[in-house]
């Protein structure tokens, strides 16, 4: 069947999806789901997925299901995002978990980042959950704890999935195609001196130490620049000392700094020049979270570029970067509207989003 025939025999499903995708936004939306708390929203969806006669499985607070007529001698295609929110700031005007509807947008809490995604993928998933002779299985994976790169999220779940060829992650894009996304290194960078009286000028001062360090944070430039992520950005978000008196002087000092890698170096890398030019103790907190990349010639992007999709590289990170597989970024929505107070996605944006998921997996399907 041809991608046209398959979408125009089938329009009134697509319509119901629509209008179910919606609804599932709103309640997903009333019932708190910060990072780690995301059992209502787990329920939810799997209450959502059992009502319609779909096999879940449930790993903590992670929901995934196969399509009804999955063969394992088929190539996998993965469709993911995430439930799981930040914590509203204190700029709402609006309740956060009331959902509200006006002027063609749907306001609250994960609207935007990710719950459109989530139940655009979902509506996809459904599409195609029941038809035979599909020339790929679909997998689909509502994960936990994407906004804080927890543990116990998607690479979580990973592991007891079947074997994925690639995947889809559901994040707000504008439906636009990020296939780069730049790694993240954060670093705990602690100088060491020694105590003493700041009267009469004893000790080391680990603050003063430090700041040659800092020094170079901020101007160092690594050469090589990527055309899609650009060039490596570290940035010092965090100083500070355990003394608290004005008049002692510190023995040790602690700065944060926030590393984006592009695809043009491993973190071993980074490291190893960082180590060769700074002399405090430089102590990365996790190298899970690694810079990702596609080939413009896979499958995915051609089929994106078919429907005539642009193509980009992402300065945030996703759970793309916890998958030993080809990914594509890509999602109704805008990344600058996540953790903006009042958040919000246009309703239009998620029928959009539904029907694009479906013409992707269509083209990739005919390619």
């Amino acid at each position: 069947m041809s991608q046209n025939n398959n979408i125009q025999q089938n329009i009134a499903l697509i319509t119901v999806l629509q209008k179910d995708a919606i609804n599932l936004l709103k309640t997903l939306i009333s019932i708190p789901s910060f990072s780690k708390e995301e059992d209502g929203t787990a329920v939810i969806l799997n209450t959502f997925l059992l009502a319609r006669n779909v096999n879940t499985q449930r790993i903590k607070n992670n929901i995934w299901a196969t399509n009804l007529y999955f063969d394992a001698a088929k190539p996998t295609i993965l469709l993911n995002s995430h439930h799981d929110t930040v914590k509203p700031n204190k700029g709402y005007t609006l309740e956060p978990f009331s959902p509200f509807e006006s002027n063609g947008k749907l306001y609250g809490l994960g609207s935007n980042d990710a719950g459109a995604s989530l139940v655009s993928l979902l509506a996809t998933f459904l599409f195609y959950y029941d038809q035979q002779n599909l020339p790929y299985n679909i997998v689909f994976v509502a994960s936990a704890e994407e906004e804080i790169s927890g543990q116990d999220g998607i690479e979580l779940v990973l592991p007891s999935l079947p074997a994925i060829d690639f995947g889809i992650v559901g994040e707000p894009t504008q439906l636009e195609m990020a296939i780069a996304e730049r790694g993240l290194l954060v670093l705990d960078v602690v100088a060491t001196g020694k105590a003493g009286h700041a009267a009469r000028d004893e000790g080391e001062n680990a603050l003063y130490k430090l700041l040659t360090d800092l020094e170079w944070f901020r101007t160092y430039t690594f050469p090589k620049t990527a055309d899609l992520l650009g060039g490596v950005k570290m940035t010092v978000t965090v100083i500070e000392t355990e003394n608290k008196q004005h008049n002692v002087i510190p023995s040790t000092c602690k700065m944060v700094v926030d590393v984006r890698v592009n695809e043009l170096y491993t973190f071993e890398e980074i490291l190893a020049t960082i180590g060769q030019h700074v002399k405090s103790e430089v102590t990365p907190r996790s190298l899970r979270m690694r810079s990702t990349g596609i080939d413009l010639d896979h499958v995915l992007i051609k089929a994106g570029l078919a429907l005539k999709k642009g193509y980009y590289g992402s300065a945030t990170t996703s759970d793309k970067a916890l998958m030993p597989f080809p990914t594509l970024k890509m999602g109704p929505g805008d990344s600058a509207r996540s953790h903006t107070a009042d958040e919000y996605i246009f309703i239009n944006e998620i029928e959009e989003g539904i029907v694009t998921y479906i013409q992707l997996l269509e083209n990739i399907f005919t390619l």
